[in-house]
């Protein structure tokens, strides 16, 4: 039997997935399992689609040879450059597909969460673009670490409303996302950021952000005369860059997967985001997957120096892939990924995100033959990161 890495219908993943919400959000959710792909396959909404990723997105994004940093490594080494998307990642493939589907859906106004700021810089520039009135929750901690990406979203017209429960950070904010959805279920359509959340959620984001690696494909084949590389490295907090990175490779097992996720201070110093080693089996934000947690259940307050990995979970794809062994996990500290920031900044002239330096410390960790072909997916370009490397580096 192949393995199957797609949600089937019940939106599992193997047994990670489905939709455990209240009461009250169920017609919504049940609306959107009912049309997503119904929506999404029309040939007018993939034109619109399409043309907004080209005309103002910017993609595609180019496949970069990255040619000191391979001869470091000695091996081949590119970079997918979803920093050069329109708003600095590629939160932005999603919110333009979701908010096309709100649109369809008569939804006339958007919620968003958002950790590291890029999710919500990427909600309220569709809003801005659709003419739709958009609220941004964030933790109060991640609005002072993220201070450039909150001022962003209030020029462009949101509402960042602090979530200042719990470690203020993006787990609060989703729940007061999801507060507010059951409050104003008529009107709202939440644009979920990663590949989290009930089904359809999980697989809706999964299918915008692949692109990404359908890019790849593409790209590799005029520049190396292969689709396939030997691996692709991204970084994971829900984990949506690497489902869309890794998504058009699932069944081909010559492709090596690895998703790359947050140590912090260590795995073992209470102060981690490594989901993968610390996590055990709970369902969290209305998904069954792997959630860091107490004996009894209670949430542990995930840590990263990245905004955009301290989730306590990750994305029921990502769950299954860890399960059946499909992906490699690794596991990298705030000082391992701050230093491949710096590296990559230094070797290339590119100032990556932090979520992203985490990937790229993999380079270090891992030994690559000369032949061997490395994707890796750059998440994000790292202004919004300035003050946090400043401090780190005394810069």
């Amino acid at each position: 039997m192949k393995a199957n890495y797609n949600v089937d219908k019940k939106g599992f993943y193997g047994q990670f997935g489905g939709a455990f919400v209240p009461e009250m959000l169920f017609p919504n959710v049940e609306e959107l399992q009912n049309s997503y792909l119904k929506i999404t396959q029309e040939s007018s909404f993939q034109e619109e689609f399409k043309s907004l990723l080209q005309q103002y997105v910017g993609r595609p994004t180019p496949l970069y040879f990255a040619k000191r940093l391979s001869e470091k490594h000695n091996t081949k080494i590119y970079l997918k450059r979803e920093d050069l998307c329109h708003t600095g990642a590629h939160k932005i493939n999603n919110t333009i597909g979701q908010i096309l589907l709100a649109k369809r859906l008569g939804k006339t106004r958007i919620i968003a969460e958002t950790g590291a700021g890029q999710h919500g810089v990427a909600t309220a520039t569709v809003c801005a673009l659709m003419g739709l009135q958009c609220i941004v929750f964030m933790g109060e901690i991640d609005m002072k670490r993220q201070a450039p990406n909150v001022a962003r979203m209030k020029m462009l017209g949101a509402e960042v409303r602090p979530a200042t429960s719990g470690s203020k950070t993006l787990k609060d904010a989703t729940n007061e996302a999801i507060r507010d959805w059951i409050n104003n279920p008529e009107d709202t359509f939440y644009i979920i950021g990663s590949v989290v959340g009930p089904h359809p959620y999980p697989d809706m984001v999964t299918r915008f952000q692949s692109v990404i690696s359908e890019e790849i494909k593409k790209q590799l084949l005029v520049q190396e005369g292969t689709e396939n590389p030997d691996y692709v490295i991204a970084c994971v907090g829900g984990g949506s860059n690497a489902a869309g990175a890794f998504y058009h490779y699932l069944d081909n097992e010559n492709v090596k997967l690895i998703a790359v996720e947050a140590a912090g201070k260590g795995i073992d110093s209470g102060e981690s985001a490594a989901t993968s080693v610390l996590g055990k089996i709970g369902i969290i934000h209305g998904s069954k997957t792997l959630l860091m947690q107490t004996e009894d259940g209670q949430i542990t307050e995930p840590y990263s120096i990245s905004a955009g990995l301290d989730y306590p979970g990750v994305g029921p794809i990502h769950a299954h892939l860890h399960d059946v062994k499909r992906a490699e996990f690794i596991a990298i500290t705030d000082d391992e990924a701050m230093q491949a920031g710096l590296q990559l900044s230094k070797t290339e002239g590119i100032i990556p995100a932090i979520e992203t330096a985490h990937a790229l410390s993999v380079l270090d960790k891992k030994k690559f033959q000369p032949n061997d072909i490395v994707v890796i997916n750059l998440s994000g370009r790292g202004d919004k990161d300035l003050n946090t490397y400043i401090d780190y580096f005394n810069l």
